[in-house]
């Protein structure tokens, strides 16, 4: 080990150790001091004794440096209690937030139970259908409808709604005895009562021949309407359940209309629903 080194372990000492050791710094710098001068020598009494003075300042140094680091390691250690400490009561928080959310939501839904049995809702339709193909699409500028393969004898009645998936897309107006005919509700004679997300607008959508828009009538004069809210039948007319989503408000010329959810070009099957 050479000089530069030794250097360096007497200047590790001076700075850990201040003022308050000055007795013991300045016998290692001497002590350094000494071992350096022995540099120039190179007799093997003297190479000993310079070894061994190294290994003595380089201990010494080590044992010094100890309660330094162990009061740096206590530091670090009170601050990571701290920020676990913190970090515990913002989780407490978030838990205490969680838990009146929780309730809150039971206390709304029991309310919503509550106020459904005031009114005595009941759900006009079950979750029950029937699934039938497409057999015909009898297209023209602005009259929409498809022939089902099935009819009365399937227990399919006129008014029944009609899904395409998830998406209302119209409703039977026609039985025969083994197909029905439904009117889509882009069909220019279309009108089915609507309720606009999430304000609770009431409207009519109205059907223009359109197979990507249907328009919104009898929205009120100063309505809240924005582009993006969605547009679900409201089941006011007292047939076709309410809740099923049609689509989203588009405003184009200022105007505002529905874009259809569902892709009247890909229809092939199709849900209709029937009361208990």
């Amino acid at each position: 080990m050479g000089r530069d080194d030794l250097v360096i372990s007497a200047r590790s000492i001076f700075l850990n150790k201040g003022n308050r050791r000055k007795f013991s710094l300045l016998t290692l710098i001497v002590v350094s001091i000494i071992v350096l001068s022995l540099e120039y020598f190179k007799t093997g009494p003297i190479n000993q004794f310079r070894s061994v003075a190294k290994d003595a300042v380089f201990k010494t140094s080590y044992v010094i440096s100890l309660p330094f680091l162990s009061l740096k390691n206590a530091y670090f250690g009170v601050i990571d209690l701290l920020k676990i400490y913190e970090e515990n009561k913002q989780l407490k928080i978030i838990d205490l937030n969680i838990e009146e959310l929780k309730l809150e939501n039971q206390f709304l839904k029991e309310e919503n139970s509550k106020l459904n049995a005031l009114i005595e809702e009941k759900n006009l339709f079950t979750d029950s259908y029937h699934l039938t193909k497409v057999l015909l699409d009898q297209k023209s500028p602005y009259l929409r409808s498809i022939v089902i393969n099935k009819g009365f004898k399937h227990d399919i009645k006129i008014g029944s709604g009609v899904r395409s998936g998830s998406y209302f897309i119209g409703k039977v107006v026609g039985v025969n005895y083994l197909t029905s005919r439904v009117l889509l509700i882009n069909d220019l004679n279309s009108k089915i009562p609507v309720i606009i997300e999430p304000n609770g607008t009431n409207a009519i959508v109205s059907g223009n021949g359109s197979k990507f828009n249907g328009d919104i009538e009898y929205l009120p004069e100063k309505d809240q309407v924005e582009e993006g809210y969605i547009v679900y039948t409201s089941g006011a007319d007292g047939i076709i359940s309410s809740g099923i989503p049609i689509g989203k408000i588009t405003i184009i010329n200022n105007k505002k209309y529905v874009k259809f959810f569902a892709d009247f070009d890909q229809i092939q099957f199709v849900k209709v629903y029937f009361k208990k």
